[in-house]
């Protein structure tokens, strides 16, 4: 039986995750967590796994603590960069015990786009991403974007492509969107929105799109269930839950 614990319990994300737990026959729900709720709590608790889906703001003071109090996490809270990757692994050098998954998203049809679009980024000239999501997300661009677009940069550059085309000398501030490595990545908020992404592949003569859409959140839980029980057998940062797979 795998101890759980789960921070943010009462946001969309949380709570969809808190049932999963509860449903699942090999694993127990020790904590449910939110704002004001201590995580000292946690200690002696058995907990065995911690699954984070807070906000960018308190996760890397939750995963000091958790890390150094010697508990696996799966991080589903977005908003890391290199620096922050940087520190997770030193925490987790430390504590070598520790196993951390972070994944920029859950869903299984989701780590399928980013592969096949890391894949497609070695053929073709030019490249964009579109993702859109609910207006209640406090980040942009989502981090499954940015994860995309880091992947799809490192392939171009193994394949030697040259720089995209794109001859606009004049434009208002982000109408051509943000570089996320090489990729120009637009995000859209909406509301009836929950989570998509569009990756827009053009060379001569043709054009490749390969998209994803989440259209309930219960689609990310077969994923976090998939984390929660492969970090207990590993040590150190995992970074996607491709890795996994």
């Amino acid at each position: 039986m795998i101890n759980v614990a789960v921070l943010g319990a009462q946001g969309r994300m949380g709570a969809q995750v808190v049932k999963s737990v509860e449903a699942d026959s090999g694993m127990s729900l020790i904590a449910a967590l939110d704002l004001g709720d201590s995580l000292e709590q946690l200690i002696g608790s058995g907990t065995h796994v911690v699954v984070d889906f807070t906000t960018p703001d308190a996760v890397m003071s939750n995963l000091d603590f958790l890390i150094n109090n010697g508990m696996n996490v799966v991080v589903g809270t977005t908003g890391f960069d290199d620096a922050k990757l940087a520190i997770i692994k030193k925490l987790c050098a430390a504590n070598p015990s520790v196993g951390v998954l972070i994944a920029p998203n859950f869903a299984i049809g989701a780590v399928l786009m980013m592969e096949f679009a890391t894949k497609a980024a070695q053929y073709f000239e030019s490249a964009e991403i579109i993702e859109l999501h609910h207006p209640d997300k406090v980040d942009a661009p989502s981090g499954t974007a940015s994860r995309t677009a880091q992947l799809m940069t490192d392939a171009r550059k193994s394949a030697g492509l040259a720089p995209m085309p794109d001859a606009t000398t004049t434009s208002l501030e982000g109408a051509r969107g943000s570089l996320v490595g090489d990729i120009p990545v637009h995000s859209v908020r909406a509301r009836g929105l929950v989570a998509h992404q569009e990756v827009i592949f053009g060379g001569l003569g043709e054009t490749l799109t390969i998209r994803h859409d989440s259209i309930d959140r219960a689609g990310f839980m077969p994923g976090v269930l998939l984390g929660i029980r492969k970090v207990i057998s590993v040590s150190g940062l995992t970074h996607g839950l491709d890795k996994f797979m």
